[in-house]
């Protein structure tokens, strides 16, 4: 299959595009670099060095190579920068993907996966969560996803197209070649690690007072790897329907300063720590469940441990001490 990627030069993005090369599938890796590194684009794929605001070059991007299917994955993802900025969320996430879908349209491409996210949710009173929970997001991140969710919907309704969006948390962990690498970094895996390699001075734990059982916030973390062959299982599964999946750990999910303790285990370094207030926009536990998935796809995480997911960032830190920045 011919499958666009969006933001696939980012870190997700470089990992779903490595996967599918691995199955065969021919990528065009649609991405600005405004995030995303040139040198993740993964061996074997095209990159067409573009913004998704630009509708003429995503129709001869879309005419030209042919492409039948589409992964979205790019988009504006800080909670805390949503609420600063939600003029850039709604920009980025709602206008420029509706430019994306309508030139799909225009090029008849109807097999689209999103990578949404969990935060749809809010702060849902059942955990883990379910697909069924209420959608009341607490941040614009979360709304701008789930308004775009909404313009799939009537989309499928209105012009056949199919999507699958999967919903998630924090994916982590890295493969041989594709990892995590932000300017500023704001993630927790990576930012625990940078303390451990002496990086950075400490760990910054946004609240200690949350009703969590060590106080701080409890979320999901999925490896990457697991994430991306969730991407891939939706779309070849779009010829039965449109549909959503929560993606999850599998558990009750970590908190962070279960993160920072493995991490310390992990990679044999003590890595300091402070409290700092509560971040806007944070609900105390975000995990949700992937039981339909698993029933519906036969999904099977093969990196469920926390362990796991940080041994392969550290890995990968030590094998590109300067990111993609060699």
């Amino acid at each position: 299959m011919r499958v666009l990627v969006t933001g696939g030069a980012g870190y997700i993005g470089s990992v779903v595009t490595e996967q599918l090369i691995g199955d065969g599938h021919e990528v065009v890796v649609y991405d600005d670099l405004s995030k995303g590194h040139r040198d993740a684009v993964v061996a074997g794929a095209e990159l067409v060095n573009a913004g998704l605001a630009d509708a003429a070059t995503l129709n001869q991007t879309l005419r030209e190579r042919q492409i039948e299917a589409v992964i979205h994955m790019a988009a504006s993802s800080l909670v805390g920068e949503s609420v600063e900025q939600p003029n850039k969320y709604y920009k980025n996430n709602v206008v420029a993907g509706l430019v994306l879908l309508d030139a799909m349209l225009e090029c008849d491409v109807k097999r689209f996966v999103f990578s949404s996210t969990a935060a749809v949710y809010g702060e849902p009173e059942a955990q883990p969560i379910q697909e069924s929970a209420s959608t009341t997001p607490t941040n614009p991140y979360g709304e701008t996803k789930l308004s775009f969710e909404h313009a799939l919907k009537w989309y499928d309704r209105a012009y056949g197209l199919r999507y699958a969006s999967l919903r998630y948390f924090n994916a982590a962990g890295a493969t041989e070649n594709c990892g995590e690498d932000h300017d500023p970094e704001t993630h927790i895996i990576p930012i625990t690690l940078q303390a451990a390699a002496g990086k950075r001075s400490h760990v910054e734990i946004y609240g200690e007072d949350y009703p969590t059982p060590d106080g701080t916030c409890i979320r999901d973390y999925i490896h990457v790897i697991d994430l991306a062959r969730a991407h891939i299982q939706a779309l070849e599964a779009l010829s039965e329907g449109s549909r959503i999946y929560n993606l999850g750990c599998g558990g009750a999910g970590y908190s962070v300063r279960e993160v920072i303790d493995t991490a310390q285990r992990v990679t044999g370094k003590e890595i300091p720590t402070r409290f700092g207030p509560r971040r806007a926009g944070d609900p105390a536990i975000l995990v949700a469940s992937s039981d339909r998935i698993k029933s519906e796809l036969g999904w099977r995480p093969q990196f469920q441990d926390l362990g796991l997911i940080i041994e392969s960032a550290w890995r990968w830190m030590q094998t590109h001490p300067n990111g993609y920045s060699q």
